[in-house]
Protein backbone atom coordinates (compact mmCIF):
# COMPACT_ATOMS: atom_id res chain seq x y z
CA UNK A 1 0.00 0.00 0.00
CA UNK A 2 1.28 4.07 -0.61
CA UNK A 3 2.52 5.08 2.70
CA UNK A 4 0.66 7.39 4.35
CA UNK A 5 1.83 11.33 3.86
CA UNK A 6 2.88 10.30 -0.33
CA UNK A 7 2.62 13.02 -1.84
CA UNK A 8 -0.39 13.34 -4.57
CA UNK A 9 1.03 11.54 -8.04
CA UNK A 10 -0.23 14.07 -10.02
CA UNK A 11 -1.61 13.31 -13.92
CA UNK A 12 -3.60 14.55 -16.50
CA UNK A 13 -5.87 11.94 -17.79
CA UNK A 14 -8.24 12.68 -20.39
CA UNK A 15 -12.73 12.03 -19.33
CA UNK A 16 -14.18 9.28 -21.30
CA UNK A 17 -14.85 12.11 -23.98
CA UNK A 18 -11.19 13.02 -24.26
CA UNK A 19 -11.36 16.35 -22.22
CA UNK A 20 -8.05 16.22 -20.21
CA UNK A 21 -8.31 16.55 -16.39
CA UNK A 22 -5.25 17.54 -13.82
CA UNK A 23 -6.09 15.61 -10.86
CA UNK A 24 -4.79 18.19 -8.72
CA UNK A 25 -6.93 20.83 -10.19
CA UNK A 26 -9.97 18.70 -8.83
CA UNK A 27 -8.85 18.79 -5.32
CA UNK A 28 -11.19 20.79 -3.04
CA UNK A 29 -10.39 23.27 0.24
CA UNK A 30 -9.73 20.44 1.94
CA UNK A 31 -8.62 17.19 0.04
CA UNK A 32 -9.17 15.24 -2.93
CA UNK A 33 -10.62 11.44 -2.87
CA UNK A 34 -9.24 9.27 -5.93
CA UNK A 35 -11.16 6.22 -6.62
CA UNK A 36 -10.25 3.33 -9.34
CA UNK A 37 -13.14 1.98 -10.28
CA UNK A 38 -14.26 0.70 -13.54
CA UNK A 39 -17.74 -0.16 -15.44
CA UNK A 40 -17.98 -4.08 -15.16
CA UNK A 41 -16.65 -5.17 -11.72
CA UNK A 42 -19.19 -6.47 -9.28
CA UNK A 43 -18.02 -4.77 -6.01
CA UNK A 44 -17.79 -0.96 -8.01
CA UNK A 45 -21.34 -2.29 -8.93
CA UNK A 46 -22.02 -2.77 -5.88
CA UNK A 47 -21.44 0.86 -4.34
CA UNK A 48 -22.45 2.67 -7.48
CA UNK A 49 -25.73 3.55 -6.05
CA UNK A 50 -24.01 5.47 -3.34
CA UNK A 51 -20.77 7.34 -5.09
CA UNK A 52 -23.02 10.25 -6.63
CA UNK A 53 -24.20 11.25 -3.57
CA UNK A 54 -20.76 10.38 -1.49
CA UNK A 55 -19.22 12.98 -4.23
CA UNK A 56 -22.07 15.54 -3.39
CA UNK A 57 -21.56 15.30 0.31
CA UNK A 58 -17.59 15.35 0.02
CA UNK A 59 -18.01 18.67 -1.81
CA UNK A 60 -20.12 20.11 0.36
CA UNK A 61 -17.19 19.44 3.22
CA UNK A 62 -14.62 20.82 0.83
CA UNK A 63 -12.91 17.65 -0.31
CA UNK A 64 -13.05 16.98 -4.43
CA UNK A 65 -13.46 13.50 -6.12
CA UNK A 66 -12.40 12.02 -8.45
CA UNK A 67 -12.75 8.38 -10.30
CA UNK A 68 -10.04 6.65 -12.54
CA UNK A 69 -10.02 3.51 -14.85
CA UNK A 70 -7.59 2.05 -15.57
CA UNK A 71 -8.37 -1.53 -17.39
CA UNK A 72 -7.09 -2.79 -20.55
CA UNK A 73 -10.09 -2.01 -22.81
CA UNK A 74 -8.81 -4.18 -25.34
CA UNK A 75 -9.78 -7.10 -23.02
CA UNK A 76 -12.57 -5.77 -21.24
CA UNK A 77 -14.11 -3.66 -24.25
CA UNK A 78 -16.69 -2.83 -21.38
CA UNK A 79 -14.16 -0.39 -19.74
CA UNK A 80 -13.86 1.52 -22.88
CA UNK A 81 -13.97 5.49 -22.59
CA UNK A 82 -17.76 5.61 -24.06
CA UNK A 83 -19.26 3.07 -22.14
CA UNK A 84 -17.74 5.62 -19.25
CA UNK A 85 -19.39 8.63 -20.25
CA UNK A 86 -22.79 6.29 -20.41
CA UNK A 87 -21.64 4.94 -17.06
CA UNK A 88 -21.39 8.67 -15.47
CA UNK A 89 -24.42 9.56 -16.91
CA UNK A 90 -26.41 6.56 -15.79
CA UNK A 91 -25.25 6.98 -12.69
CA UNK A 92 -25.33 10.66 -11.97
CA UNK A 93 -21.87 10.45 -11.54
CA UNK A 94 -21.04 14.08 -9.34
CA UNK A 95 -17.20 13.67 -9.92
CA UNK A 96 -15.01 13.28 -13.19
CA UNK A 97 -14.70 10.03 -14.77
CA UNK A 98 -11.19 9.41 -16.06
CA UNK A 99 -9.01 6.66 -18.16
CA UNK A 100 -5.82 5.78 -17.43
CA UNK A 101 -4.98 4.25 -20.83
CA UNK A 102 -1.30 4.01 -20.00
CA UNK A 103 -2.10 2.41 -16.95
CA UNK A 104 0.97 4.74 -15.45
CA UNK A 105 -1.31 6.20 -12.81
CA UNK A 106 -2.82 3.35 -11.23
CA UNK A 107 1.09 1.87 -11.11
CA UNK A 108 1.95 5.39 -9.45
CA UNK A 109 -0.70 4.57 -6.66
CA UNK A 110 -0.09 1.47 -6.21
CA UNK A 111 -3.71 1.10 -7.18
CA UNK A 112 -4.46 -2.71 -7.16
CA UNK A 113 -8.17 -3.67 -7.77
CA UNK A 114 -11.43 -2.13 -8.07
CA UNK A 115 -12.59 -0.27 -6.58
CA UNK A 116 -9.51 0.97 -4.45
CA UNK A 117 -9.29 4.18 -3.01
CA UNK A 118 -6.95 7.08 -1.62
CA UNK A 119 -7.67 10.38 -0.01
CA UNK A 120 -5.43 13.27 0.44
CA UNK A 121 -5.23 16.36 2.46
CA UNK A 122 -5.36 19.65 1.25
CA UNK A 123 -1.80 19.58 1.30
CA UNK A 124 -2.25 16.73 -1.23
CA UNK A 125 -0.74 14.51 1.24
CA UNK A 126 -1.85 10.72 1.66
CA UNK A 127 -4.04 10.21 4.52
CA UNK A 128 -6.03 6.75 3.85
CA UNK A 129 -5.81 4.22 1.73
CA UNK A 130 -7.91 1.42 1.27
CA UNK A 131 -11.70 -0.34 1.47
CA UNK A 132 -15.31 1.82 0.57
CA UNK A 133 -16.59 0.02 3.89
CA UNK A 134 -17.53 -3.70 4.98
CA UNK A 135 -19.93 -4.29 2.32
CA UNK A 136 -19.19 -6.67 -0.55
CA UNK A 137 -21.70 -7.72 -3.34
CA UNK A 138 -24.77 -9.84 -1.77
CA UNK A 139 -23.40 -9.20 1.41
CA UNK A 140 -24.65 -5.82 2.96
CA UNK A 141 -25.62 -2.54 2.06
CA UNK A 142 -23.27 -0.26 0.46
CA UNK A 143 -22.83 3.07 2.73
CA UNK A 144 -18.74 4.04 2.44
CA UNK A 145 -18.47 4.17 6.21
CA UNK A 146 -14.63 3.60 6.07
CA UNK A 147 -14.45 6.35 3.77
CA UNK A 148 -16.85 8.75 5.67
CA UNK A 149 -14.51 8.05 8.69
CA UNK A 150 -11.52 9.39 7.02
CA UNK A 151 -12.79 12.12 5.68
CA UNK A 152 -14.72 13.46 8.62
CA UNK A 153 -11.20 13.00 10.55
CA UNK A 154 -9.31 15.07 7.94
CA UNK A 155 -12.56 17.80 7.85
CA UNK A 156 -11.67 17.99 11.56
CA UNK A 157 -8.16 18.04 11.54
CA UNK A 158 -7.72 15.13 13.21
CA UNK A 159 -4.70 12.35 12.32
CA UNK A 160 -4.91 9.63 9.81
CA UNK A 161 -7.27 6.79 11.12
CA UNK A 162 -5.05 4.23 12.41
CA UNK A 163 -7.81 1.09 11.17
CA UNK A 164 -7.26 1.10 7.80
CA UNK A 165 -8.54 -1.87 5.56
CA UNK A 166 -7.12 -2.61 2.04
CA UNK A 167 -9.52 -2.52 -0.31
CA UNK A 168 -10.93 -5.86 -1.96
CA UNK A 169 -12.27 -5.99 -5.45
CA UNK A 170 -11.32 -7.40 -9.29
CA UNK A 171 -7.90 -6.77 -9.75
CA UNK A 172 -7.01 -4.03 -12.58
CA UNK A 173 -7.02 -5.71 -15.70
CA UNK A 174 -3.43 -5.07 -16.96
CA UNK A 175 -2.26 -4.87 -20.45
CA UNK A 176 -0.45 -8.11 -21.22
CA UNK A 177 3.60 -7.08 -20.09
CA UNK A 178 2.58 -4.07 -18.12
CA UNK A 179 1.91 -5.67 -14.73
CA UNK A 180 3.63 -3.38 -11.98
CA UNK A 181 6.04 -5.43 -9.50
CA UNK A 182 3.76 -5.39 -6.61
CA UNK A 183 1.30 -7.42 -8.51
CA UNK A 184 0.81 -11.36 -8.25
CA UNK A 185 -2.11 -13.24 -10.28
Amino acid sequence: MLPLGTPLPDFTLPDGEGRPHTLADLAGNCGLLVAFICNHCPYVKHINPVLAPLGAQLAELGVGMVAISSNDVETYPDDAPALMVQTAADERYTFRYLYDETQDAAKAFGAACTPDFYLFDAQLKLVYRGQFDTSRPNVGAPSGQDILRAVNALVAGKPPLAEQVPSMGCNIKWKPGNEPAYFQS
